[in-house]
């Protein structure tokens, strides 16, 4: 087999050669050379090139590895931001592909000895999120683009907008529909008992439709007065008039069937069960984070709320480790105890009281709850979606 060819030795370590696949130990970062063999290294350290590098980094080594560790810091980070983003990724995975680049900052020119210690200055000097798993080491860049910020302050900005053009727009329907069962109600006619205060009092019915009023007016301009009414009894209107309070009172009894108390009680129900918000946050419940932007170590996890700002934004602690975080209301979900245990209502018309949750039915999503607080205190609510309810701390 000849020298020239494809698989012969030299080939074989010509194009090793040319990937940067050569060991570490026979590389040289002040000359930027990497060498075959020990052999090789040995001779390259005797040259005087390599001896001139040695006596001007002897003079202020400490600048030299500067130099060194701050290159090795910004092409990681670049390509940490250029090839993952704001994604969570294990470190050993980025420095894979830092070092597949033949001409990169070797790692033992620089002040970390070893890729933990790099991953945690990261973390210390704000960097990176840095966390800890059996499986290793995992990072995500902190994105401090100002141009990124003042992005996402926008499409915050618009959100809030949103909900808040929102939040009008309900108020708005809310107020026309009070206004028009306001009106209806006026519209209605209001029924009283026919009561007499003095029994020799005569009853006078004024009817003001069709012939009636005719005759009614003929009567009182006449002047033969009451008496010309009771010459005229077998006249058929007169009849109607006198059958008139018998089917007046029948339809009143048809038409009284709720009192006017039944009325208002159902009316101020309406408007309690139509009274929705779009916020729900109230302190003292317990919460899940649902939000895989904090990593897995929060995923899934029950809090606290402590403390609610501006509606949309709650302080919450975390029960298993302690940790206090600052999260919107879209990064939680209610959390829905075992039947007997209290809950508060979030939202509708029961919105604030504590109750008692008496069952639950997966089918329609809803439970079914007895309030034990307020003025509707030992009432059955049943039909409760799950958004609406939270367990109580």
């Amino acid at each position: 087999m000849g020298k020239t060819d494809f698989l012969s030795p030299k080939a074989i370590a010509n194009r090793i050669k040319s990937k940067g696949l050569q060991k570490l130990r026979w590389y040289c970062q002040m000359c930027q050379k990497q060498c075959r063999d020990e052999n090789g290294f040995k001779c390259h350290c005797m040259s005087e090139s390599h001896q001139r590098q040695l006596l001007l980094a002897s003079e202020n080594p400490q600048q030299f590895m500067d130099y060194f560790s701050e290159e090795f810091r910004n092409d990681f980070l670049e390509l940490l931001r250029r090839r993952f983003g704001t994604k969570r990724v294990h470190n050993n995975i980025v420095y894979n592909e830092y070092i597949s680049h033949r001409e990169h900052i070797h790692m033992n020119a620089t002040q970390w000895e070893t890729l933990t210690d790099f991953t945690k200055w990261l973390g210390r000097e704000g960097f990176c999120k840095v966390d800890e798993t059996p499986k290793g080491w995992y990072i995500q860049y902190i994105d401090r683009d100002p141009e990124t910020i003042r992005r996402q302050q926008e499409q915050e900005k618009k959100k809030k907008q949103d909900l808040d053009d929102e939040e009008k727009t309900a108020r708005f329907i809310e107020e026309q529909v009070r206004r028009g069962l306001e009106g209806r109600e006026q519209e209605e006619p209001i029924y009283t008992e026919l009561n007499r205060e003095n029994d020799e009092e005569k009853v006078v019915f004024n009817l003001n439709k069709g012939a009636s009023t005719s005759t009614a007016a003929h009567a009182k301009a006449s002047p033969l007065g009451s008496s010309a009414l009771k010459a005229v009894g077998t006249v058929p209107t007169v009849k109607r008039k006198e059958m008139s309070p018998n089917s007046g009172q029948s339809k009143e009894k048809k038409k009284k069937k709720k009192t006017a108390l039944d009325e208002i009680m159902e009316f101020e129900e309406e408007n309690k069960k139509s009274a929705r918000t779009d916020h729900w946050l109230q302190p003292e419940i317990v919460v899940k984070i649902i939000t895989k932007k904090l990593g897995e170590r929060y995923h899934k996890k029950k809090a606290v709320v402590k403390e609610v700002i501006d509606k949309y934004t709650a302080v919450v602690k975390v029960i298993d480790s302690g940790d206090k975080l600052k999260l919107d209301q879209t990064h939680l979900e209610t959390v829905i105890p075992a039947p007997g245990k209290k809950v508060l209502v979030l939202n509708g018309g029961y919105r604030g009281n504590e109750a008692t949750l008496e069952s639950i039915n997966e089918k329609t999503f809803s439970a079914t709850i007895l309030i034990e607080t307020g003025p509707l205190k030992g009432r059955q609510v049943e039909g409760i979606p799950y958004e609406d309810i939270s367990k109580l701390a």
